[in-house]
């Protein structure tokens, strides 16, 4: 499927940069990966960040109308190994560095990307590749948002690894269907707590 990668503000490259460049500051905050690392750091793979929190109160119709951006996330690379991810976040000021971050979802989004650059469904539908934040489910998946055709084709989701209890991470679905089962699961949580 064709993907059309986003490209960042430039004040959240540049924020990026800084922390990865800044001695002082980055001895604290970099990630045990990072830290082993003898090469040159670099930020790769820029996403979008957006907030989709809580499921189960958003329209079945257009469940991820509720989607806010909150920043950017670049995967940190040493050559071709991902070693973590930075992130940023929308300040009054425009982008400001937020974290660097190791485990399993730096590459469990390279995965991702890789899975639909190479997914080859037919489909002339050119997609941009976004990362959608569902905390209230622990849930991240990367988001493919059609930008041509939006009527004829869906939103789809590959959810990340770890996906939660009743998700299969690296299977895409459609958004509406996958956040309508979520939202279904949580409102019979809340039924069943209430």
């Amino acid at each position: 499927m064709p993907l059309s990668l986003p490209q960042p503000p430039a004040a959240a490259l540049r924020a990026v940069l800084d922390a990865l460049d800044d001695p002082s500051a980055v001895r604290a905050v970099r990630t045990a990966a990072m830290r082993r690392s003898a090469g040159l750091l670099a930020p790769a793979n820029p996403l979008p960040v957006h907030l989709l929190d809580p499921v189960a109160s958003y329209p079945q119709d257009s469940p991820l109308a509720g989607a806010r951006r909150t920043g950017w996330r670049f995967l940190i690379r040493d050559g071709d190994e991902v070693l973590a991810a930075a992130d940023t976040v929308e300040s009054p000021e425009g982008q400001a560095f937020s974290h660097f971050a190791e485990g399993p979802y730096p590459l469990s989004t390279l995965r991702a990307l890789q899975q639909a650059a190479q997914h080859t469904g037919g489909s002339p539908t050119v997609y941009l590749p976004r990362l959608l934040s569902v905390p209230g489910h622990y849930m991240a998946a990367l988001w493919l948002h059609p930008i041509l055709d939006r009527a004829q084709s869906a939103d789809l989701l590959i959810p990340l690894a770890p996906a939660p209890l009743g998700v299969t991470a690296h299977l895409p679905h459609h958004a509406d269907e996958l956040l309508a089962l979520l939202a279904v699961g949580s409102r019979q949580l809340l039924t069943a707590t209430g």
